[in-house]
């Protein structure tokens, strides 16, 4: 890929290089942009929307101005058709997107081009050849159904009938072609409007050793479900053979543009003039580079990620921060007055303005530091998987401020780090929230912090898969002594519990509660069995059906330790015991 860009690159330098020789041909630029129709399998298979196209063109014709060769730069976007969830008698079919639902294209081509004019009017011709970077959409669609076992009860099936099968991360590069034509009408000697139409395909199944299409399996319906239907067994409906489909990109692309043709002057007879040059003016004058530092302003410590702009004498530069708090050096600028600003998460810096005199020094390195005051505590976490301890890319967690219950949600990047903005004196819960998956309901708290001590505030997050038997303990989940109602500060780890149902339709839950030995022991699993009930409860009244959750209290029969009866133990060892725990009955 790399290669493919450096030789484009050298390909578009070569060709206007060769327009600054005395050829007849011209030398145009353009941009263009329509809409994108997709056809044949690509459309049918790829459930494929009428998208949009936008991009650019350069064509250097050779003398005669006939033939010529040009690049063509475009993104392509098409969204897929959303399928709404179809319910019949027992169940419903649905449709999980799991990712951003569209194809989204990066084609880089070249190729030669062919021109007919007449007056104010001329046709292009154009074929090329090059790659296409494609993104593609991940979904699974299944078929959930609900059937009465023989004891009155009821148990829920459900079956994926098509999902996509590509790469893990949806992303592909492949050869691809263009063919079409562009007819112009000439505004000026420079300026052209134009309409164009052409196809654009891939090809091949493979670039390298990857797979190069989008592909989708799937097994057939052989019997339609209809709204009145009942259904019994999801094989009545669909054959057990899955099969894999695959389809290239094929889109017709029509739009409009603007091109601008390069002229050529005659090179008229001057005097010879012998007073100083500019260019030789400005070597006389020292330029100097120009580094800048940012820090936070209340604990002087350097500051990543702060995006800083400098505006000046022909300068318009931009970079970001690293961990040192520098942002890129800017090398050999003219002495003249520059503007200087860093924004970080909204919050920008105080305007530096840099003048001549700040250029009549001896250093080489014009050198500066930007202050950033944001008072809030930055928050930076990471998702790692329970079982493997490997931080997790790609989850989606959401922060909640207790207090006010305002909610902010961020994916975790290519590391598995995540980073909120934390208000002082406040506390938050922080939790995963991704199909699938559970985690516990982490609370963070800036009470007590400094933030001229403190800028960092550190989490991990461990984010676990969801199986069938999977148990686990419900962190931070307390209840009032002697008392089986729910406290306001387990709301919202319960609403995380209901968060994780309605994600996952499937799945169907134990809630157990648990005392320690202190106290009677019959009055011990008489109240574990009323907190049990009250969290259903709660799930029931937040949208969950009862069928999906049981209720069961322990009491004091199933101890993590040996604080039995009579055993004298800590407070934090009857703490161990004094816990609400999930198992997963289905999913």
């Amino acid at each position: 890929m790399k290669r493919f860009l450096l030789a484009l690159m050298l390909l578009s330098i070569t060709i206007l290089a060769i327009a600054q020789q005395k050829e007849k041909g011209d030398l145009q630029i353009g941009i263009q942009g329509g809409a994108s129709l997709p056809i044949s399998t690509y459309k049918s298979m790829g459930e494929t929307k009428i998208g949009y196209y936008s991009g650019f063109f350069l064509d250097k014709y050779f003398s005669g101005n006939k033939f010529g060769l040009g690049v063509d730069a475009r993104y392509i976007y098409n969204s897929i058709n959303l399928q709404d969830t179809f319910h019949f008698e027992n169940g419903y079919i649905s449709t999980d997107y799991i990712n951003k639902s569209r194809f989204q294209d990066y084609l880089f081509t070249f190729g030669p081009s062919y021109k007919y004019a007449v007056d104010r009017f001329h046709v292009e011709a154009y074929i090329r050849g090059g790659l296409m970077m494609q993104y593609f959409p991940e979904y699974i669609r299944s078929v959930t159904y609900e059937e009465r076992d023989p004891t009155g009860g009821s148990l829920i099936h459900s079956q994926d009938i098509m999902s996509t099968v590509n790469d893990a991360s949806n992303r592909a590069n492949s050869w691809a072609g263009i063919g079409g034509l562009r007819f112009n009408y000439m505004l000026n000697k420079h300026f052209s409007l134009f309409g164009h139409v052409d196809y654009v395909q891939t090809f091949g199944e493979k670039f390298g050793s990857k797979a190069s299409r989008f592909a989708i399996e799937r097994v057939e319906e052989t019997n339609p479900i209809t709204e009145t239907t009942h259904v019994k067994t999801v094989w009545d409906h669909y054959g057990d053979v899955r099969e894999t489909k695959q389809t290239p990109h094929k889109t017709m692309q029509a739009g409009i543009g603007l091109k601008y043709i390069f002229g050529r002057k005659e090179s008229p007879t001057v005097k010879e003039d012998n007073s100083p040059k500019y260019d030789e003016e400005v070597k006389k004058i020292a330029l100097k580079d120009l580094q800048i530092v940012v820090k936070d302003k209340q604990t002087n410590l350097a500051l990543s990620g702060v995006t800083v702009s400098i505006e000046g004498t022909d300068i318009h530069d931009r970079s970001v921060t690293d961990a040192s708090g520098q942002a890129s050096k800017v090398s050999s600028i003219k002495p003249g007055q520059y503007q200087i600003v860093g924004e970080k998460n909204g919050i920008k810096t105080p305007i530096l303005t840099l003048t001549e005199t700040d250029f009549q020094t001896s250093s080489s390195v014009i050198f500066k530091e930007i202050y950033h005051d944001d008072p809030r505590f930055t928050l930076i976490g990471e998702t790692f998987d329970c079982a493997t301890a490997q931080n997790l890319a790609g989850i989606n967690t959401v922060l909640t401020h207790t207090g006010s219950k305002v909610n902010a949600s961020q994916t975790s990047d290519a590391e598995g780090k995540f980073i909120y903005q934390l208000d002082g004196q406040s506390d938050f819960t922080v939790v995963a929230n991704q199909q699938g998956r559970y985690s516990q309901t982490e609370i963070v708290s800036t009470k007590g912090l400094d933030r001229s001590q403190t800028l960092y505030v550190t989490l991990k997050l461990g984010v676990c898969e969801l199986v069938e038997n999977g148990e686990w303990v419900l962190k931070n989940i307390h209840y009032d002594f002697d008392r089986s109602d729910i406290r306001q500060d387990a709301v919202t780890i319960l609403d995380n519990v209901v968060a994780v149902m309605k994600q996952n339709p499937t799945l169907r839950i134990e809630l157990s509660s648990h005392t320690d030995s202190r106290g009677n022991d019959n009055y011990n699993l008489k109240l574990s069995q009323r907190r049990a009930d009250s969290a259903v409860d709660y799930l029931v009244a937040n949208g969950i059906a009862r069928n999906r959750l049981v209720a069961r209290g322990y009491g004091e029969t199933k101890l993590l330790n040996d604080c039995r009866n009579g055993v004298n133990c800590s407070e934090q060892q009857h703490q161990e015991n004094r816990r609400t725990e999930i198992k997963v009955l289905a999913y």
